[in-house]
């Protein structure tokens, strides 16, 4: 199966990778071209500006937290009947898992899906240099296919010319462009990385924006010429056993909760989900008839003051819950169901109240990374032991609970030896709050056992009806 792609990795965080990743997704739909965009790592924002740019929606490639075949399985899925795929990298090209090549890093991908790379230097204040950075990222790792270079951040196109001269001389890797500094196009950050789409004013006209200077001074052509070098790849579509029951997972989507993995939601759907979605901040109850909520991350503690005012919202989910409703939350949903939030600003606000516990805002992360989560009792999502890779990535805490209710039990793992261990997992009546994110294709019994919880739950409601 021929599917044209390409890899956008940066030397380094911070060097423009989704401003220039979003520019060529508007500039290739621009064309009348369909652009299925990816991103990779763990990230939830990067892949809504995506969407936002492409209208198809973005999907996540990690690959320490997925096998290789799921990789290319979730990829070719989603590639299929598009005519280019654009993978935006993560931190710099070679990071990942600790210090490890293969484990989790933008060049691991790439490998694993014979994607060519498009590598993007920080030209600012580098003549010769820039060659000689290049050259080691070529020869760091030879498996690595990097095809072309854009520059960002320099002054036009005389200092373009002398960088492309010693880059293509040095090197042999083609330039195809370059971006000047622009404060319009900026895209603003917060304590867990760029705003949020859905909150960013204007966020169409910096987009077009964008694109003009992407259009104006990177090929696009080049870009696809290199997209069509890649090598096929093979896959069969899979096909999933559908859980028998249709069931309807509420899910809450708005400026407040908005991290999620589409892989994961699409999972459910194939095994017999239909997805609701809702607003916490916005609708006055949860919608009639679910059977199960899936509570994801988001940013509760800037839109705390609103959540808490929706008291009719955090009434109607506090008694669905009590009811034994399965419920899942991770990270935001976690501290959206404790007993309140206090903010930066020392500010406590009214919470859901299902967790005897309530969270705090920090001024610094907490926990940030990848880790090993023992689910080690039956749960929402769970109905045995299982093992799972997750991610963690927040600023606040939540206190301490009992010993026997926790759920979890989470490794941090560096060379193959337990560094840390911590408790997680919070259970009460059928819901978990946890801060680890999971995505499902690491253990897809999860998705399973969530899924079997809620159909055991729509049937104890139809049989409680009918007496």
């Amino acid at each position: 199966m021929r599917l044209p792609r390409f890899v956008i990795a940066g030397t380094q965080s911070g060097v423009g990778k989704t401003t220039i990743s979003t520019g060529i997704m508007a500039a290739l739909k621009k064309r009348g071209i369909k652009v299925q965009p990816f991103k990779v790592g763990p990230d939830y924002i990067d892949p809504a500006f995506h969407t936002f740019v492409t209208a198809n929606k973005s999907r996540n490639l990690d690959s320490w937290m997925l096998d290789k075949n799921s990789i290319i399985k979730l990829f070719a899925k989603n590639a299929m009947n598009k005519d280019i795929s654009v993978i935006e990298g993560v931190m710099g090209l070679y990071d990942g898992y600790g210090v490890k090549k293969d484990e989790g890093s933008t060049a691991h991908v790439s490998k694993i899906l014979n994607a060519p790379v498009i590598l993007i230097i920080n030209g600012k204040g580098m003549s010769s240099s820039a060659a000689a950075q290049v050259l080691g990222y070529k020869l760091y790792d030879e498996g690595v296919n990097i095809k072309g270079v854009i520059i960002n951040n320099i002054s036009g196109e005389v200092h373009y010319d002398l960088l492309k001269e010693s880059i293509e001389r040095d090197t042999k890797i083609k330039c195809i462009g370059f971006l000047k500094p622009n404060k319009n196009i900026e895209l603003k950050s917060r304590h867990l990385g760029l705003v949020p789409s859905v909150e960013v004013e204007n966020l169409k006209r910096k987009i077009d924006e964008i694109a003009k200077m992407v259009e104006e001074t990177i090929d696009l052509d080049a870009l696809l010429a290199i997209a069509g070098t890649a090598e096929e790849i093979s896959y069969k579509p899979e096909k999933y056993k559908r859980i028998v029951g249709n069931v309807n997972i509420g899910v809450p989507l708005d400026k407040a909760f908005n991290f999620y993995y589409e892989d994961n939601l699409d999972l459910l759907k194939a095994l017999g989900a239909n997805i609701v979605y809702f607003s916490p901040l916005k609708d006055e109850e949860l919608p009639k008839n679910l059977h199960g909520l899936y509570i994801g991350g988001g940013f509760p503690e800037i839109f705390a003051k609103d959540l808490e005012e929706n008291i009719s919202m955090r009434n109607s989910i506090k008694k669905a819950i009590e009811k034994g409703l399965p419920t899942y939350a991770e990270c935001g949903g976690l501290m959206y169901l404790s007993k309140g939030i206090t903010t930066l600003e020392n500010r406590e606000y009214e919470m859901v109240g299902i967790f005897n516990t309530k969270a705090s805002m920090t001024k610094r992360l907490q926990r940030f990374g990848y880790v090993y989560v023992n689910i080690d009792k039956s749960c929402a999502i769970a109905e045995k032991k299982y093992s799972v890779k997750a991610h963690e990535f927040h600023r606040s805490t939540v206190d301490d609970i009992k010993e026997d209710e926790y759920v979890y039990t989470v490794n941090k793992i560096r060379n193959g030896e337990i560094v840390k261990t911590w408790k997680c997992g919070f259970k009460k009546y059928n819901a978990l709050g946890a801060y680890a994110h999971i995505h499902f294709y690491s253990n897809m019994s999860i998705a399973n056992d969530f899924i079997k919880n809620c159909i055991s739950f729509k049937n104890r409601s139809c049989e409680e009806y009918e007496k």
